[in-house]
């Protein structure tokens, strides 16, 4: 190198040449921007999976791939395993739930299923906050944190029964809304979570918590009310259909005959069936009292047009006569 050159190169101030080096060699690049800044948008920026919280060898799941290219696993209850701290999940549980971090939601949503099914004892003092903040999730418009939710939802149906009949009414609102909108996978899941409501909560208690969605002005809402309230019916047993009020049940599936979705239409068919049935099963009982002059007076058909109007009563007779047509022509 001539001396010309090495004068020139000395001249160089020392920042051009810390600069100069650097582009030879590698090179961090420095975080720009706000520490602060939302979250959700770093990880949409750095496209970051997300693995659902204390996953390990023993837990599967089933993928989904969430807006945002993150992708999220939900994890089956069954495969959920149990947490390692209690008492620091139960300590920290309300704040995380309460989180505008999508990803810590998520991870307490999944200590509320683990505590459900774990250690339901822990969690009862505190369950109704926990419900209001569920109730919360299921609204968000993030998947990942609405579809977890609803998993969440079905865990503390199955864990709590009727402990929290008090505190059903946000969580059915939105699971009712839920599985009637477009996002498949996410109405799947609230359509089981539905189903789990009306398996381990008692028909007595969560019919008249129903009662008021068959006459919602959405009729989406109406129909999967509708469906839920056909599935608790017969949970009743007939004694408890007859203790509830055969005449009060028939009176609501006839309403539901002239719906405006098939749904609806076809959950009132099925729960008169049932109600047709189980009245003839008590009838049968009690028919030892019926003189023998009036065999008919308490029939199915008189007591369904002493029961409704003209009208709802032709409506009811023509689909439990059709119904039962069908059944002897099956059989």
């Amino acid at each position: 190198m001539s001396e010309k050159a090495l004068r020139d190169l000395n001249t160089i101030p020392g920042s051009e040449k810390k600069n100069e080096s650097s582009s030879k060699g590698s090179f961090i690049k420095p975080f720009v921007g706000n520490m602060d800044e939302n979250v959700e948008e770093c990880l949409k920026k750095n496209s970051v999976s997300l693995v659902s919280p204390q996953m390990n060898g023993n837990e599967t799941a089933n993928p989904e791939v969430d807006t945002g290219n993150s992708e999220v696993e939900y994890i089956e209850s069954e495969n959920l395993n149990d947490l390692e701290d209690v008492d620091a999940s139960l300590e920290t549980l309300l704040a995380s739930l309460d989180s505008k971090n999508w990803v810590m939601v998520c991870e307490a949503l999944n200590n509320v299923r683990r505590l459900s099914i774990f250690h339901k004892e822990a969690m009862l003092d505190m369950l109704g906050d926990v419900i209001v903040l569920v109730a919360k999730s299921l609204k968000n418009p993030r998947s990942a944190v609405c579809k977890t939710a609803v998993m969440t939802s079905a865990d503390i149906f199955s864990a709590y029964n009727d402990n929290l009949i008090d505190s059903l009414d946000p969580l059915l609102t939105q699971l009712l809304l839920k599985s009637s909108q477009d996002k498949r996978f996410v109405c799947e899941a609230a359509e089981r979570a539905l189903v789990a409501m009306t398996k381990w909560v008692s028909p007595v208690l969560l019919l008249p918590k129903l009662q008021p969605y068959l006459k919602n002005r959405n009729p989406r809402i109406r129909a999967k009310a509708s469906m839920c309230f056909c599935r608790s019916v017969p949970q009743l047993g007939v004694e408890g259909i007859k203790s509830y009020g055969i005449d009060k049940l028939i009176q609501i599936a006839a309403s539901q005959l002239s719906d405006q979705l098939p749904e609806s239409r076809e959950a009132a068919r099925t729960l008169l069936l049932e109600l047709q049935t189980v009245y003839e099963k008590f009838h049968d009982l009690e028919s030892t009292t019926v003189s023998e002059h009036q065999p008919d007076m308490d029939s199915w058909e008189n007591f369904c047009q002493s029961k409704l109007s003209p009208l709802s009563a032709q409506a009811v007779l023509r689909v439990t006569n059709i119904g039962r047509e069908g059944l002897v022509l099956g059989s």
